[in-house]
């Protein structure tokens, strides 16, 4: 063995490492919340929860990452890349699970999900990095505008309890926030440019492979790239339309674990606690587990008058259809993409 693989095996052991650490505080987490509100009680819950229900709340998450995957589809081919829908869905599935299994992937995870699509197509790295920002900032107008009713509902209605006001500000600091970042960030993406090559100058000419001169045209190609879609508004009102779809779908899962145990949870809480349960996933666990969780119960609890341990079972069962589900779906893609490649 050299000492290439040796350094890549140790990365992996790592990688695995951390992952395992992140699912067993998560689990941890998970527990005390169950022991806090009562375990009997929600074992009880679970039990008697509608598999029909559960079973409908799986297939929507399963809509869900099928109409984010074609609004993938859709900004693939406006950077001139054809791919087949059926092959392209499922890099989507296994892209999505490497995010959900990986520490701190929901805060960032594109990256490494664009190098997964272009290594199982024929897109560039730069077209594939510049495919998934977009589709993720389409992402956000839906997030956006669901969080905004769901919030102008409940201000309209009777406020906002206390134990809710950290989510909801955070919700909306983070709805304002990147959208105002990113535009600023591609007014001024020369300047930025400039920067981030004068801060990773030092660190690039210690390492052979990488140059400066290397640096900025890579980051010249993702600029094009972001360019060309940028030019197709068609195209891109159309992806939107998808990831409204979308995220319709990935909401109403809650809707229908409520329904599982005879809870009624309307709509337009179900929009706002949703997006702002998301929040969770920015700590540092796969999925955001355990935080997640923990989230959707206080909102639940804080927004309703569901008792604790029926908010519990509620989010329990919205994961299992929203998280675990998604797990087996990609975990079963993720072989896939490893054996035709």
């Amino acid at each position: 063995m050299n000492a290439d693989s040796g350094a890549l095996e140790i990365v992996d052991r790592k990688t695995v490492a951390q992952i395992l650490v992140g699912f067993v505080v998560a689990g941890i987490v998970l527990a005390l919340l169950i022991d806090f509100v009562g375990t009997a009680g929600v074992l009880r819950g679970l039990r008697r929860a509608d598999p029909g229900w559960l079973a409908l709340a799986c297939l929507s998450t399963a809509i869900c990452l099928t109409a984010w995957g074609k609004a993938w589809q859709i900004v693939l081919g406006v950077a001139g890349i054809e791919e087949s829908f059926s092959k392209l869905v499922v890099t989507y599935y296994a892209a999505t699970f490497a995010n959900y299994i990986t520490p701190l992937g929901q805060a960032g995870g594109e990256p490494f999900i664009a190098y997964v699509l272009s290594r199982d197509t024929e897109a560039s790295y730069q077209d594939s990095l510049a495919s998934v920002v977009t589709a993720d900032l389409l992402n956000l107008f839906p997030f956006v505008t669901f969080s905004g009713v769901g919030f102008a509902a409940l201000l309209y209605g009777s406020g906002l309890p206390a134990a809710v006001e950290p989510l909801a500000g955070g919700l909306v600091v983070l709805s304002v926030g990147v959208p105002l970042i990113t535009a600023v960030g591609w007014r001024f993406r020369d300047r930025l440019r400039s920067a981030l090559l004068g801060l990773s100058a030092p660190v690039v000419d210690r390492v052979p492979v990488l140059s400066v001169d290397g640096l900025r045209e890579r980051i010249h190609e993702t600029e094009a790239a972001f360019e060309r879609i940028a030019r197709d508004r068609r195209a891109l009102a159309k992806a939107l339309s998808v990831s409204y779809v979308g995220w319709v779908f990935f909401a109403l899962p809650l809707y229908f674990s409520a329904q599982a145990i005879g809870t009624e949870l309307s709509l337009l809480l179900v929009f706002f606690i949703v997006p702002a349960s998301t929040l969770a996933g920015l700590v540092p666990s796969p999925g955001g587990s355990g935080a997640v969780e923990t989230a959707l119960v206080v909102l639940v609890v804080g927004l309703t008058t569901i008792g604790r341990t029926d908010a519990a079972v509620i989010a329990i069962l919205y994961r299992v259809a929203s998280y675990l589900f998604a797990l087996l779906l990609g975990g079963a893609a993720a072989l896939s993409v490893l054996k035709r490649s």
